[in-house]
């Protein structure tokens, strides 16, 4: 199976989750779980767990995971999968930050929030932006999310992508269960010290905050070789620990109702009913509401700021809060799908072509250096 054609769907529901969460949120319409963006979030880890050992798997048999090569290549790839999109929405969001930042100040006078920090909308310093750029905001509490892009989940990804090689390493030696369990005992306990130290991160940016479901999705890709039940019931430990944002008996729930479903798509895909639910998330529709999912998430803010803002100053107090959401949301999701339809064509699959170029080039190099030296051992 070199290919899950449901998780397109999952990912595009994922992003879509989130658009819909954030448009509650800035037109002050409420809906339990669909209210609550930060669980589309949780989604899109479990996933990315998943994705990458599910592709791990695929290449154990032709990359030698044991040499640093390996990991340069995996982190050369994921660099290029995330960062041109990102770096040109990133100078986009910078220079349109003054703008954002007084539509939020409306909305937030509007619906009687506290105002968010100017830093956050309007830091265009230069320590800033080499720290976006390097992905290494994700690891300072003051820069985790300093942006008006919600890019603290890239750095949290990219917190992980640095880490996945030195885990596949400890799964090699020890085994998936075990190696799972030490991971995230190490991770509650640096969670747990940085809090008790005085470390508050606006966002669970910090990788430790959600190591443990980056471990459950990673989980329920290696349950594909077998021990299915062991595998679920160490993920489903894993992910009520109480760390890394909201924790509340609604998280909780929600979450693990992700995870069992997950591993349901998944593992019981023949099943009838599971196959029709999985047939459909991996039908055309869905498999391009995924395909654009990155982009749609990425700069779905941009747009959605400066609509709602309108909504507001349009009809003020003579609209209810559902209505207000409708006419935002109707404006905003076809926005925002048409933009990111454009940049997947224009800056994200160019960038990817582009990274697999470099690869492809330098890989090149290294076999020639290595047949001419086996060339000039040879008897």
């Amino acid at each position: 199976m070199n290919r899950i054609d449901h998780l397109d769907g999952l990912r595009g529901l994922a992003a879509l989750w989130v658009l819909i969460g954030h448009c509650m949120i800035l037109t002050g319409f409420h809906l339990p779980v669909l209210g609550q963006p930060d669980l589309g979030v949780d989604l899109f880890i479990l996933l990315s767990g998943f994705l990458m050992t599910f592709q791990y798997d695929l290449r154990k048999g032709r990359e030698d995971w044991g040499a640093p090569a390996t990991w340069i290549g995996f982190w050369v790839r994921r660099f290029f999968r995330l960062s041109p999109l990102y770096f040109c929405l990133l100078i986009v969001a910078l220079m349109a930050g003054t703008q954002m930042y007084a539509d939020r100040l409306l909305i937030d006078n509007f619906l009687h929030h506290a105002p968010q920090s100017a830093e956050r909308y309007t830091d265009g310093s230069a320590k800033n932006i080499v720290l976006h750029l390097t992905y290494a905001f994700g690891l300072l509490p003051d820069y985790a999310f300093r942006t008006p892009l919600p890019d603290w989940s890239l750095g949290l990804e990219m917190q992980f992508y640095a880490v996945f090689p030195f885990a596949i390493l400890l799964v090699r030696k020890t085994g998936w269960l075990r190696a799972a369990v030490v991971i995230a005992i190490i991770a509650a306990v640096v969670a747990y010290a940085a809090k008790a130290g005085g470390v508050a991160f606006p966002m669970p940016s910090f990788l430790p905050l959600k190591m443990h479901l980056f471990l459950a999705g990673m989980l329920i890709a290696a349950a594909l070789d077998g021990q299915r039940l062991a595998y679920l019931g160490v993920a489903v430990l894993l992910a009520a620990i109480p760390i890394g944002g909201q924790n509340d008996a609604l998280h909780l729930v929600v979450r693990e109702t992700l995870l069992i479903g997950f591993f349901a798509l998944v593992h019981g895909r023949t099943l009838p009913g599971i196959e029709r639910v999985s047939r459909t998330l991996g039908s055309p529709v869905f498999h391009w509401l995924g395909e654009l999912s990155f982009g749609a998430y990425l700069l779905h803010l941009l747009v959605l700021h400066r609509v709602a803002a309108w909504t507001i100053a349009t009809w003020d107090v003579g609209m209810s809060s559902a209505a207000r959401f409708g006419v935002t949301l109707m404006i905003v999701a076809p926005v925002v799908y048409a933009i990111a339809c454009a940049t997947y064509f224009l800056i994200e699959r160019p960038g990817q072509s582009l990274g697999r170029s470099i690869l492809a080039h330098f890989g090149t190099r290294r076999l020639a250096r290595q047949t001419a030296a086996e060339e000039i051992a040879a008897p």
